[in-house]
């Protein structure tokens, strides 16, 4: 049985034409596509293949005092007996910049309120905020008279003369690592965190009090990027050039929005930071590099949230630690996440089973949201 040659032709022709649709959608696209995709894979198969990032640490290494001179600025602003005589369970470091004021405010009448953890929770947290100097040229003495006096009112403030810029991050979180060295080793916990993140202090306070009473030690938690590529499109934030960080796939780190190292990591890593190129100005993966050096890997917690917001429920606040992208909206979730209802909620065999339905519904979706997982409706 012969086909037709008309036929032939036609489905040839519709196939022709098919094609020319799937390359022009593939041109268009193929940054999306590229990044989302093929480095993904690429990043994945790199990180699997090797198993090991040491040789990045010694491509990194540079000697002692060409180390120092990245982060020796020195300091605006320095309360150096935050921490002295005081048996800190945690110091809490907060990334912030000259300007947020309504931020830190916040920050200080919700889950950084001093007062309240430590009559409340019976605990020492230390809430401390970090930046720089303002790069503005006309703001800068303005804005700095009004951080001065800020810091006068709540002796809560370190400060350094560098531009508090998206690309010094990196130089605040050796400013912290450096901090914590000098004026407040003792504590059995540091946290860094960014000044829009909202942290809920009881569920952290419990969960670092039972890793005390365990003495764990080389600690990291938070929520972990694996395998994660660099960014090598010019137009994004994170743009890491090759000649910065030439290989295929950052080392496992956690997200800077917001994670905790044992006082001995703490230790560990500013040392490891003596030794290293800290040019890179993505600190997160930066933290990820000292890591190695100090032989610590991240940990996940399922309860801290990547660049995403978590879902407002209270069967996501009886568990949250941390939710990220709460610029304006900090105070209200403090008062519905701490009611005292929320825990009721859960409790007995039908308040867990109704959360657990609630947190699949919220949580295990099919698509990418950055924040908790579907493993935390399980927990």
């Amino acid at each position: 049985m012969f086909m037709n040659c008309r036929r032939v032709r036609k489905w040839h022709f519709l196939q022709l034409v098919s094609m020319c649709c799937v390359m022009s959608i593939l041109m268009v696209y193929w940054d999306h596509v590229d990044h989302h995709v093929v480095s993904h894979v690429k990043s994945y198969s790199y990180r699997y293949l090797i198993n090991s990032y040491g040789f990045i640490n010694k491509s990194l290494s540079v000697r002692p005092e060409e180390a120092a001179r990245f982060g020796s600025f020195p300091y605006l602003l320095n309360n150096k007996d935050i921490c002295k005589d005081k048996d800190v369970l945690l110091l809490l470091f907060v990334k912030s910049s000259p300007g947020n004021f309504k931020r830190r405010q916040a920050i200080r009448s919700t889950w950084g309120n001093e007062s309240y953890i430590s009559h409340k929770l019976g605990v020492i947290v230390k809430v401390v905020f970090a930046m720089g100097s303002d790069p503005g040229v006309l703001t800068n003495k303005l804005l700095q008279t009004k951080v001065h006096n800020e810091n006068i009112i709540n002796r809560d403030l370190v400060q350094q003369d560098f531009l508090d810029t998206f690309h010094n991050l990196t130089v605040k979180l050796l400013l912290q690592f450096r901090w914590t060295h000098e004026n407040c080793a003792h504590a059995h916990f540091l946290m860094t965190a960014d000044d829009d993140v909202f942290i809920h202090m009881p569920n952290l306070v419990r969960f670092l009090q039972d890793l005390r009473r365990q003495n764990v030690r080389n600690l990291w938690v938070g929520h972990v990027h694996k395998g994660a590529p660099p960014i090598r499109r010019r137009d994004s934030k994170y743009y890491m050039p090759s000649d910065m960080y030439q290989w295929s796939s950052y080392p496992d780190y956690t997200a800077g929005a917001g994670y905790v190292v044992s006082g001995d990591v703490a230790a560990k890593i500013y040392q490891a930071m003596l030794s290293l190129n800290a040019s890179m100005h993505i600190d997160d993966v930066f933290m990820g590099i000292c890591a190695i050096a100090a032989d610590v890997s991240p940990q996940e917690h399922v309860y801290f949230s990547g660049e995403g917001k978590t879902p407002y429920h209270p069967c996501i606040y009886n568990k949250m630690i941390t939710s990220h992208g709460h610029e304006d909206d900090i105070r209200y979730l403090w008062k519905v996440a701490t009611d005292p209802q929320v825990e009721g909620i859960s409790s007995g065999l039908v308040g867990k089973l109704y959360c657990t339905a609630v947190k699949m519904a919220l949580l295990c979706k099919p698509y990418f949201t950055n924040t908790y997982s579907c493993m935390a409706a399980f927990t």
